[in-house]
């Protein structure tokens, strides 16, 4: 069985039905949203996504970061006089 990763679920049909009545159950937590019982979405409020997005995009940075540090060998050093 799939795990579910949020303390709220709710099918489809409810999501359907009165999605503003089940965004104010949460409370602001994650909402999983279940098709035959495995979840399908991820409703999560906006400030969530954005850190996310924010923490994936960090990481991005992190990896480009990594990799130039690799090249750090091969790089010219130059002064700004020679520019």
């Amino acid at each position: 069985m799939q795990q579910i990763l949020a303390s709220f679920s709710a099918s489809i049909s409810e999501l359907k039905k009165n999605p503003t009545a089940l965004l104010n159950k949460a409370d602001g937590e994650t909402i999983a949203i279940l098709n035959h019982n495995l979840p399908t979405a991820y409703l999560v409020p906006a400030d969530v996504y954005e850190r996310l997005m924010d923490k994936l995009e960090d990481y991005e940075l992190g990896k480009i970061i990594t990799e130039r540090q690799a090249e750090k060998p091969l790089a010219i050093e130059v002064t700004l006089d020679d520019l």
